[in-house]
């Protein structure tokens, strides 16, 4: 199938998402979508999959004008999206949300839904617990979910928003292997949409950047990573290094800490962070950092140990309590559990204030607000809607909501979804708040970044977290076998 994107344009307000872009895709190739965040590649992508309308311009198979009203009249046309925040109803089971536009009768087909994930996970060697709640799930977990369904739905034409986070690395080789099979044996057109270069060089053969939502360039794969780096910001941006900084008092200590949950537990947890520490978690999805991380928040309790703040117990405190406390929590899930769709950025800021009057000068939260989005350089405006940002600007948010006065900052996947320059500026966001004596604990699926950003490293495995590292004296060899649950 030959695919045309014709003057595509798409306008939110005065920000040109997408401005005038036109490309041609062939079946049996892979292509890389590649710009910074906000230049516009989800909402084409969004645009081609039936989830928004252009403005104007055309979309053409084998020279066949489309009109898609939805995402599910898009998969019937064989156009399938996953998400970077994948599309499904928390409350529901795996089950319940892969059979959602895909059985329309009154008493569901079950036992052929089984059938046709195990098979599809086996295939891929995803691991499911079919009877689970998606909001028991991983973001990985509910990726793969997405994967599974859009493949049995017969897409033929296959579009990945950032598809290999929360995927170990052996998951990844036989995503990979798949996908190049559905393109090269059976003619599909795959796109990737990544901000992970490697990945994008070794899996695509052709790359399309876009800037400022336009198309500003093409080039045959691989090719040097400096030259897609220069198309997507117009030059090469300086990376900066990580300096020792001197630690202070303790801030956080947890002493022999279980914690359970329907579907793993963690146990035996002894940890003491310092002022001004970055200390990383690293494991495959579902191994037990995010427990850690959600029952230092305050929204997991324990079952057994202390939660030890600046010394002061803090053991089974709520959420709000532990804020409170100088304790800030940034979920991966954006739209799920950091924001809420629908609602401005004026009134996330009025939100996340410590305080609220009875009554709003909307005058002033405007002005906090253009505040906040000069300083944390979001692509909006204070009346924008949180879900109307792109991923990366959605994050920046997170950020811009944290408290001034933290001792204690909690981070899943800090810069999932983000380009080299904003992973850079997040981080330096973060090395400013240490400074000013803010420990940082945070898990990442992305390895280089555990290792270039943190002082000390702890891997979980099956719940089970393994000895302390100093990452000056250790190996990604070692954190590797680590993962894989060898001692």
């Amino acid at each position: 199938m030959r695919i045309e994107l014709r003057d595509i344009r798409k306008y939110f307000g005065p920000v040109k998402a997408n401005d005038g872009i036109s490309l041609v895709l062939e079946g049996g190739r892979i292509y890389g979508l590649l710009g910074e965040n906000g230049a516009g590649k989800s909402t084409l992508m969004k645009i081609l999959s039936g989830y928004q309308p252009p403005d104007s311009g055309d979309i053409l198979f084998d020279d066949q004008v489309q009109n898609f009203s939805s995402p599910k009249v898009a998969l019937g046309k064989g156009v399938g999206m996953l998400y970077q925040d994948p599309l499904d109803v928390p409350p529901f089971t795996v089950n319940d949300n892969y059979l959602l536009g895909r059985d329309n009768r009154v008493v569901l087909d079950y036992k052929s839904a089984i059938q046709e994930l195990q098979e599809m996970t086996s295939r891929f060697s995803f691991e499911l617990d079919l009877q689970s709640n998606i909001e028991d799930l991983s973001l990985g977990e509910r990726q793969q979910l997405e994967l599974a369904r859009l493949l049995v739905g017969g897409a033929q034409v296959l579009i990945l928003d950032e598809p290999t986070t929360g995927i170990s690395a052996e998951q990844k080789d036989v995503l990979f292997d798949s996908i190049r099979k559905l393109a090269f044996e059976e003619g599909k057109t795959v796109i990737l949409v990544s901000h992970k270069l490697e990945e994008v060089q070794e899996l695509c053969g052709e790359g399309m950047v876009l800037q400022k939502g336009k198309l500003v360039g093409k080039t045959e794969l691989p090719c040097p990573n400096e030259k897609l780096v220069e198309m997507m910001f117009g030059q090469v941006p300086e990376r900066g290094e990580r300096t020792e900084f001197p630690l202070g008092q303790p801030v956080l200590g947890l002493v022999d800490l279980h914690v359970t949950t329907y579907r793993l537990s963690i146990r035996d947890v002894d940890l003491t962070l310092q002022q001004g520490e970055v200390f990383g978690l690293a494991g495959l999805e579902g191994s037990g950092q995010r427990i850690l991380l959600q029952a230092c928040a305050g929204l997991l309790h324990p079952d057994h140990g202390k939660i030890l703040l600046s010394g002061q117990d803090v053991t089974g405190l709520q959420y709000h309590r532990m804020q409170d406390k100088g304790v800030g929590y940034a979920a991966a899930g954006r739209l799920e559990e950091g924001l809420i769709e629908g609602l401005t950025l004026a009134e996330h800021v009025e939100l996340a204030k410590p305080k609220h009057r009875f009554f709003i000068d909307r005058s002033q939260l405007n002005t906090t607000t253009e505040s906040k989005i000069d300083q944390f350089q979001i692509v909006g405006r204070p009346d924008s809607t949180a879900d109307e940002l792109s991923g990366g600007n959605q994050q920046r948010l997170l950020f811009a909501l944290l408290r001034e006065k933290l001792k204690l900052i909690l981070l899943e996947h800090p810069t999932r979804g983000l380009d080299v320059r904003s992973s850079n500026w997040i981080w330096d966001q973060l090395y400013q708040r240490r400074e000013d004596g803010t420990a940082i604990l945070f898990m990442s699926a992305d390895l280089d970044e555990i290792f270039e950003r943190s002082d000390r490293i702890a891997v979980f495995s099956g719940g089970v977290m393994s000895r302390v590292l100093e990452t000056k004296n250790t190996s990604v060899d070692e954190i590797g076998h680590l993962i894989g649950g060898q001692a």
